[in-house]
Protein backbone atom coordinates (compact mmCIF):
# COMPACT_ATOMS: atom_id res chain seq x y z
CA UNK A 1 0.00 0.00 0.00
CA UNK A 2 1.02 3.47 -0.88
CA UNK A 3 2.06 5.42 2.31
CA UNK A 4 0.72 8.92 2.60
CA UNK A 5 3.90 10.88 2.73
CA UNK A 6 4.73 9.45 -0.59
CA UNK A 7 1.25 10.32 -2.17
CA UNK A 8 1.57 13.72 -0.24
CA UNK A 9 4.68 14.61 -1.32
CA UNK A 10 3.37 14.06 -5.56
CA UNK A 11 0.66 16.00 -4.90
CA UNK A 12 2.76 19.04 -3.36
CA UNK A 13 4.58 18.87 -6.17
CA UNK A 14 1.38 19.08 -8.45
CA UNK A 15 0.32 22.22 -6.40
CA UNK A 16 3.16 23.51 -6.36
CA UNK A 17 3.31 23.43 -10.39
CA UNK A 18 6.45 21.19 -10.43
CA UNK A 19 4.11 18.82 -12.02
CA UNK A 20 0.90 18.80 -13.68
CA UNK A 21 -1.84 16.88 -13.05
CA UNK A 22 -1.39 13.91 -15.71
CA UNK A 23 2.15 14.00 -14.88
CA UNK A 24 0.77 13.27 -10.58
CA UNK A 25 -1.93 10.40 -12.01
CA UNK A 26 0.76 8.52 -13.84
CA UNK A 27 3.06 9.19 -10.97
CA UNK A 28 0.29 7.75 -7.88
CA UNK A 29 -0.56 5.33 -10.24
CA UNK A 30 3.12 3.89 -10.65
CA UNK A 31 3.59 3.69 -6.90
CA UNK A 32 0.73 2.20 -6.39
CA UNK A 33 1.10 -0.52 -8.85
CA UNK A 34 4.64 -0.95 -7.38
CA UNK A 35 3.12 -1.89 -4.07
CA UNK A 36 0.49 -3.95 -5.51
CA UNK A 37 -2.16 -2.21 -3.86
CA UNK A 38 -5.03 -5.07 -3.11
CA UNK A 39 -7.76 -2.94 -3.56
CA UNK A 40 -9.81 -3.01 -6.54
CA UNK A 41 -9.94 -0.55 -8.89
CA UNK A 42 -12.19 2.43 -8.66
CA UNK A 43 -15.18 1.38 -11.60
CA UNK A 44 -15.45 3.92 -14.42
CA UNK A 45 -16.94 6.77 -13.52
CA UNK A 46 -17.08 9.99 -13.05
CA UNK A 47 -14.07 9.66 -11.46
CA UNK A 48 -12.33 9.00 -14.18
CA UNK A 49 -13.55 11.34 -16.76
CA UNK A 50 -13.53 15.57 -16.35
CA UNK A 51 -13.77 17.21 -13.42
CA UNK A 52 -11.93 18.59 -10.22
CA UNK A 53 -12.12 18.25 -6.62
CA UNK A 54 -11.13 20.92 -4.94
CA UNK A 55 -10.10 21.72 -0.98
CA UNK A 56 -9.49 24.65 0.60
CA UNK A 57 -8.57 25.85 3.93
CA UNK A 58 -8.85 29.13 5.27
CA UNK A 59 -7.46 31.11 8.42
CA UNK A 60 -10.97 32.25 9.74
CA UNK A 61 -9.55 34.89 11.86
CA UNK A 62 -7.17 36.25 8.64
CA UNK A 63 -8.85 35.22 6.13
CA UNK A 64 -5.96 33.92 4.73
CA UNK A 65 -5.58 30.56 2.57
CA UNK A 66 -3.91 27.77 3.98
CA UNK A 67 -4.37 25.09 1.62
CA UNK A 68 -5.88 25.48 -1.65
CA UNK A 69 -5.83 21.75 -3.99
CA UNK A 70 -7.44 20.95 -7.14
CA UNK A 71 -7.80 17.52 -8.05
CA UNK A 72 -8.60 15.87 -11.26
CA UNK A 73 -11.22 13.58 -9.89
CA UNK A 74 -9.03 10.90 -10.59
CA UNK A 75 -7.50 11.30 -7.62
CA UNK A 76 -10.25 11.65 -5.19
CA UNK A 77 -8.63 9.30 -3.22
CA UNK A 78 -5.59 11.65 -2.58
CA UNK A 79 -7.79 14.77 -1.89
CA UNK A 80 -9.87 12.85 0.58
CA UNK A 81 -6.75 11.87 2.79
CA UNK A 82 -5.48 15.82 2.08
CA UNK A 83 -9.03 16.96 4.10
CA UNK A 84 -9.20 14.06 6.44
CA UNK A 85 -5.67 16.00 7.89
CA UNK A 86 -7.71 18.96 8.45
CA UNK A 87 -11.10 17.50 9.43
CA UNK A 88 -10.48 13.84 10.70
CA UNK A 89 -14.02 13.40 11.87
CA UNK A 90 -15.65 13.70 9.04
CA UNK A 91 -16.10 9.99 7.30
CA UNK A 92 -14.56 11.07 4.01
CA UNK A 93 -14.36 7.37 2.81
CA UNK A 94 -18.38 7.78 2.18
CA UNK A 95 -17.64 11.29 0.60
CA UNK A 96 -14.97 9.61 -1.72
CA UNK A 97 -17.28 6.83 -2.85
CA UNK A 98 -19.96 9.57 -3.77
CA UNK A 99 -17.98 11.59 -6.14
CA UNK A 100 -16.77 8.06 -7.63
CA UNK A 101 -20.66 7.14 -8.47
CA UNK A 102 -20.64 10.55 -9.51
CA UNK A 103 -23.93 11.34 -7.01
CA UNK A 104 -22.36 14.54 -5.72
CA UNK A 105 -21.25 17.76 -6.77
CA UNK A 106 -20.99 21.63 -5.49
CA UNK A 107 -19.88 22.20 -2.28
CA UNK A 108 -19.73 18.61 -0.41
CA UNK A 109 -17.87 19.99 2.59
CA UNK A 110 -18.02 23.11 4.75
CA UNK A 111 -16.82 22.71 8.21
CA UNK A 112 -15.58 25.53 10.73
CA UNK A 113 -13.42 24.19 13.26
CA UNK A 114 -13.26 26.64 15.89
CA UNK A 115 -10.23 25.33 17.69
CA UNK A 116 -8.00 25.65 14.96
CA UNK A 117 -10.08 28.85 13.89
CA UNK A 118 -10.12 26.88 10.15
CA UNK A 119 -12.60 26.85 7.95
CA UNK A 120 -12.38 23.68 5.58
CA UNK A 121 -14.65 23.35 2.01
CA UNK A 122 -14.21 20.62 -0.56
CA UNK A 123 -16.11 21.19 -3.93
CA UNK A 124 -16.67 18.80 -6.64
CA UNK A 125 -17.05 20.76 -10.42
Amino acid sequence: MVSVDERMRILKMVEEGKLNPDEGVRLLAALRESRKDPRPAAPPSRAMGKGWLRVRVTDVASGRVKVNVNLPLGLVDAGMNIATQFAPNINFSEIADAVRSGSLEGKIVDVFDEEDGEHIEVFVD
